[in-house]
Order: structure tokens, then sequence, then C-alpha cells
């Protein structure tokens, strides 16, 4: 099969198992792709964790305690993909911490209060969901299993965060304002987290179906769907600018 070809079939609905022949070219895009997304979810625990021991009460220590467990499982499933694919996890292990491999630009950033624990887990663990159910259709078979998994768990994470945030909203003025604060934080992050707006048809990754769909599509999904719930509990959505085009339906 020419590389033509397997393009080709993949794009037609083909799937591809780890010991079917496949283009140079898709291998390297496919370990780097998946690498950083378990860079991620092992990266993702370091805001969070440190929050185990300050949660206000059991309840929520033994849900992030289960949150973070959960994530650290996640990116033993993935590298674990990778492993397969050629690139050993202690090889990816090294080349996070040397820096030399990435991990998403959102787990850059602090979680200063119990907000932002809240905010986290619902917000960035939902627009995570829209990018991670796009990967169900993935043209790797054992990548797109595992997702499986692991959109059913985020799932779980989404809820726990909405929890969090509608207790503190239905609680004191200060904790109010500690999400409201939160949320400005992590807005530009949010909004940033599907990438640039390239086309669909420009991405590598979506010409070779490892992923879905577009960076674009994917953001409009997470407004479409979080922007009423933010207005619902109450909160400003730090953009005054940020409005739907009826006719497009675009934000």
């Amino acid at each position: 099969m020419t590389d033509q070809e397997f393009l080709e079939y993949v794009q037609s609905g083909g799937q591809v198992e780890t010991g079917d022949p496949m283009p140079d070219d898709y291998r390297a895009k496919l370990i780097k792709f998946i690498e950083m997304h378990g860079n991620s979810e092992l990266m993702g625990v370091l805001p969070e964790r440190e929050w185990i021991l300050r949660a206000p009460t059991l309840q929520r220590k033994l849900a992030l305690t289960a949150k973070v467990q959960d994530e650290v499982g996640h990116a033993q499933l993935i590298y674990r993909v990778v492993e397969d694919l050629g690139k050993p996890r202690e090889r990816c292990l090294e080349d996070l911490l040397s820096g030399k491999s990435k991990f998403h630009n959102v787990f850059h950033y602090p979680t200063k209060t119990w907000g932002d624990v809240g905010v986290i887990a619902w917000l960035v663990d939902a627009a995570a969901i829209i990018s991670q159910k796009a990967l169900l259709k993935c043209s790797y078979a054992p990548y797109a299993r595992i997702m499986k998994k692991i959109c059913w768990e985020e799932s779980f994470h989404i809820l726990h965060g909405r929890d969090v945030v509608l207790t503190m909203m239905n609680g004191t003025d200060e904790q109010r304002e500690l999400v409201q604060e939160a949320l400005a934080r992590w807005w530009g992050p949010l909004m940033q987290f599907h990438g640039n707006p390239i086309p669909a048809e420009d991405d590598p990754m979506y010409q070779w179906r490892i992923k879905s769909q577009g960076n674009e599509e994917a953001r409009q999904q997470f407004l479409d769907g979080y922007v009423p719930q933010i207005w619902e509990l109450g909160l400003t959505v730090p953009d005054t600018a940020l409005r739907k085009d009826e006719q497009t339906g675009v934000w």
C-alpha cells in the first residue's frame, strides 16, 4: 500500500492496528500527538494534587484524590499506546523532564484558590472531553479504544467540578467572588485550549484522521455548551465582546 493509498484508506474510515504497515510520517505524528496527550494527563495532576490536603471537606478530599488517581491512570494507558508504536515510556518521561517533549499549555498555570480547582474540573475538563470524544473516531484503533474509558471517567470529573462551583455559588459572597476570579484567570487559557483556528483541511492530524474535529469546531462546541451554563450560575464571562451571531451560529 502506497502512502496515498493509506491516506485514502484512513480518510474513508479505515482503522489501523499496531502491527499493520503504516507510513513513517503517520507513525511519527501518532507518537508526537499521543505522547503529548500522555504528558498532559500526567502534568495536569500537579496543579490539583496540592489541593487534596487543603480541600474543605472529607468528601472533597476523597473526590479530588480519585480524580488525581484517574488522571495518572490515563497517562499510564496512553504511554502504553506510545510504547507499542516504538517509543518506551521511560524515554517519554525522560523527554518530558528534560523539556524535549511538550504538554498542554493550560497546565502551565497555577491553582491559586479552591475556586480554581472547581473551574479546572468543570470547564478545563469540559474543553478536554470535547477534544477527547473526537478521538473516539481516531484512525489508530488502539488509541480510539482507550479513549472510551478515558472519556467515561472525564465525564465524572466534570460533574465533580460543577458541584464544587455550584456549592460555592450558593455559599457566601466571598465564595462566589473566588469562583468569578478563577473564571477570569482561566478564561484566556480556555479560549486557547483547542489551538489556533486553522482550517481542518490544513491540519495534518485531521488529514490522517488522528483527530476528527477541527480546532475552531471544538472551540465553538465548548462555547455553545458552556457559556449558557456559566450565565445560568450567575457568573460573568470575562469577555464583554463575546456574543453569538444568531444568523451564523458562531460565537
